[in-house]
């Protein structure tokens, strides 16, 4: 009787997290292995390096005139991209690579769900993209020690969470366009150009051409990253006068997401577009 137990729990498939979790290990391991982690991280630690000589050599005004503005224009201003890039590096290609490599037909015909695939992989470049940002912000935090003093602000460890939530968020997006299509690059180029250009380019018309709050845009919830290092925080609505040389000025509108509000977009982007991804890929087949 030992001995049919002894067999019998060598041969038990493991559980759902189990393989989710042994999954996301052997991917992290594949990343942090890879070409794109250590590209990625030279990209950071570039940003970091160019921002420090530009802050030592200048010691522009907009940097040194106080903690908070020096947090706001180091992680305020920069920190987005990293998210973007970050994601797109690690999620880009996680599920549409399964189909253009033809490598998912061999892995799901193993004893392990599509779901467990796809949050393995999730959770993989999650972790992955966060080790880049979280250097990214120690090379931050040491500047701003160094020019104002060991007390970090607290309006900075909001932001920073906030980061991270946005980067939840941008991951779950990126899973989606890559679970949508079938092709690494088409995946990739949607996800950029999305994040990058196509959300801000509608935040503006919405706000200055709609005089409308643009609450259903990712990147207007992910502005309290750099809302809350500013001081006062900025008011809901701003509206001010623009002029074009002699020609009679007009009103621009901008609007600002509250901590509460941004929060909420974000979240609802990353359970949709997480979820939804999800489903299409447990419905789409390979060959």
């Amino acid at each position: 009787m030992k001995e049919i137990t002894e067999f019998g729990s060598r041969n038990m498939v493991p559980g759902s997290l189990v393989q989710m979790l042994t999954l996301a290990k052997y991917v992290f391991l594949d990343f942090f292995r890879s070409r794109r982690f250590f590209i990625l991280l030279t990209i950071a630690l570039a940003v970091g390096a160019l921002l420090t000589g530009i802050v030592d050599y200048y010691r522009p005004g907009g940097f040194l005139s106080s903690v908070l503005q020096f947090y706001y224009n180091w992680w305020g201003q920069t920190a987005p991209l990293i998210i973007v890039l970050s994601a797109v590096f690690f999620g880009g290609d996680a599920i549409s690579g399964e189909f253009q490599n033809k490598t998912g037909y061999f892995l799901v015909g193993n004893p392990i769900r599509r779901s467990v695939i796809y949050l393995g992989k999730w959770i993989a470049a999650f972790c992955a993209s966060l080790i880049v940002l979280l250097i990214f912000a120690l090379v931050a935090v040491s500047n701003g020690v160094y020019y104002f003093g060991a007390t970090v602000p607290i309006e900075f460890w909001e932001a920073l969470a906030f980061s991270v939530l946005y980067l939840a968020s941008a991951m779950g997006l990126t899973f989606f366009f890559s679970s949508v299509f079938k092709s690494n690059s088409m995946s990739i180029l949607v996800t950029v150009i999305l994040l990058i250009f196509v959300f801000s380019v509608v935040q503006t018309f919405v706000a200055s051409l709609a005089k409308t709050e643009p609450w259903f845009i990712l990147t207007y919830g992910a502005q309290i990253i750099s809302n809350v290092l500013q001081s006062p925080y900025p008011s809901p609505v701003q509206t001010g006068v623009q002029s074009i040389g002699a020609a009679r000025g007009f009103s621009i509108t901008s609007y600002s997401a509250s901590i509460p509000e941004g929060i909420a977009i974000m979240l609802i982007y990353f359970l949709v577009a997480t979820v939804g991804g999800l489903l299409l890929f447990e419905r789409k087949e390979f060959s």
